[in-house]
């Protein structure tokens, strides 16, 4: 699989808006996903609001494999990081939200007490495209107030959203300048955080098969049928073959085949995958 990077202009520009921002913010909402929470933490985009307490929600719970979901947190918390799961487009988001502000807010409201102030929290909003930000921001206001959707970089500029008790400075998605982990890169290809049309999605569905299948192979099998997982190029044809992907002459539409195995990994069809563990963490201060 070639070389991923996607930087594009409207990012640099994005974290430079940020950096200006977080003086006014009391605290940070940072998105994960959480079927790649680790690929999924910008560490460039952590350096701009070091020093503001900071809550890691692994959003899109509902897709992920719950028992590595709680692993991560287990991991989160001996760190002495403040992280909860959830899934944005679903009820009770707010609350697993909400039910976390009080610790992280602790300082704040402390010294707001003791100065007699009473001055609603800000939160930014931040996290690498299509985490689910304002989706987050839509269940947390109680009104679509920020715009949604399933392709890479659709928040462009910045606004405030007021909720019950706080305010929420929704923010554009910002990726790291460069990827020196590819396979990492390649899981915010997965997910739909890298432009779709930047990538050769044949090579994407033959990673994605790849991975998949060292860590969840009965969910090929029961999806696909897939008996022989000798290798990626016969995952992806049984895959064509099962879906009825075929071109004239008994070629394979592999093109049809990718866009197929992508969408069904990305809507959960295939079942509840986490692409990472949490030892990876041993990379970014864990243990």
């Amino acid at each position: 699989m070639k070389h991923i990077q996607w930087f594009p202009g409207h990012m640099a520009k994005a974290m430079r808006m940020m950096e200006e921002s977080v003086p006014l913010v009391d605290g940070v909402l940072v998105v994960l996903d959480a079927r790649a929470p680790v690929a999924t933490r910008n560490k460039n985009l952590e350096k701009v609001f070091a020093g503001k307490p900071a809550l890691y929600l692994f959003n899109k719970a509902d897709l992920a494999d719950e028992g590595k979901t709680d692993a991560f947190l287990a991991a989160y918390a001996r760190r002495g990081e403040l992280a909860a799961k959830c899934t944005a487009t679903a009820a009770g988001a707010a609350r697993a939200v909400t039910a976390k502000l009080p610790v992280l807010l602790a300082e704040k409201f402390a010294k707001d007490a003791a100065k007699g102030i009473n001055r609603p929290p800000r939160l930014m909003v931040a996290g690498i495209p299509n985490a689910g930000k304002s989706a987050l921001i839509n269940a947390l206001s109680g009104a679509k107030r920020a715009v949604t959707g399933d392709k890479a970089g659709v928040t462009r500029g910045k606004q405030w959203v007021r909720c019950a008790g706080f305010e929420l400075l929704d923010t554009p998605g910002t990726m790291p300048p460069s990827f020196e982990d590819q396979s990492l890169a390649r899981h915010l290809a997965y997910i739909g955080s890298v432009n779709d049309d930047i990538l050769d999605m044949d090579d994407v569905a033959l990673e994605l098969l790849r991975e998949i299948a060292q860590a969840y192979p009965a969910f090929l099998a029961e999806r696909y049928g897939i008996e022989d997982f000798s290798s990626p190029l016969a995952m992806y044809e049984a895959v064509c073959r099962r879906r009825g992907f075929m071109l004239r002459g008994g070629e394979f539409d592999y093109e049809r085949g990718a866009r197929a195995i992508v969408d069904d990994f990305r809507k959960g069809r295939i079942g509840r995958i986490t692409l990472e563990d949490p030892a990876q963490l041993s990379g970014q201060g864990e243990g």
